[in-house]
């Protein structure tokens, strides 16, 4: 029987992940099975990347993969965010599947960045050094708090010299 590969994320855990899944199958069975073989709490929401209303569990696989190309298990209905950025904070709810680069885009206008400065600065979880990738969902770094704080800190670049030791 044909298989559609489903990527997703959760707050079970920050990594994408990849399972399987039978086109006529709905968003129930493969949670059902994501609960016992992943640990997608039960109770958790399926949301597509970066929309905003959860789907509708009745939905067929097939019909979701035309739609969203990532999901997302959540327990919360939305997820507090904050960005700090030279001594301001910036606050807005995001459903969990928004991407980090959704709110870096975000965070970015708030602050009156323009589109080069926001070009050099990432998000990095506040009082961490950790840097997540632009298509890491906020539902997965928030956890089960249904929050997630970051700080708009500046991308550090190394311009190289071609001129000692260099091959040219």
């Amino acid at each position: 029987m044909k298989t559609i590969d489903i990527f997703f994320q959760g707050e079970h855990g920050g990594q994408i992940e990849l399972t399987e899944a039978r086109p006529t199958e709905t968003l129930a069975d493969l949670k059902a099975r994501l609960v016992q073989s992943h640990g997608v709490d039960p109770d958790a929401l399926v949301f597509g990347e970066d929309e905003d209303e959860p789907l509708g569990e009745d939905l067929v696989i097939e019909a979701v993969v035309a739609r969203v190309s990532k999901l997302h298990f959540s327990r919360c209905r939305k997820v507090e965010v904050t960005v700090a950025f030279a001594g301001h904070k910036q606050h807005r709810a995001f459903a969990p599947s928004a991407t980090v680069a959704k709110v870096k885009v975000w965070a970015a206008k708030a602050f009156g960045m323009t589109p080069e400065d926001a070009g050099e600065h990432l998000l990095q979880i506040a009082g961490t050094h950790d840097r997540p990738a632009p298509n890491t969902h906020v539902g997965a770094l928030a956890r089960k708090t249904c929050k997630v704080g970051f700080d708009l800190v500046a991308d550090e670049r190394v311009n190289g010299d071609c001129g000692q030791g260099g091959l040219i």
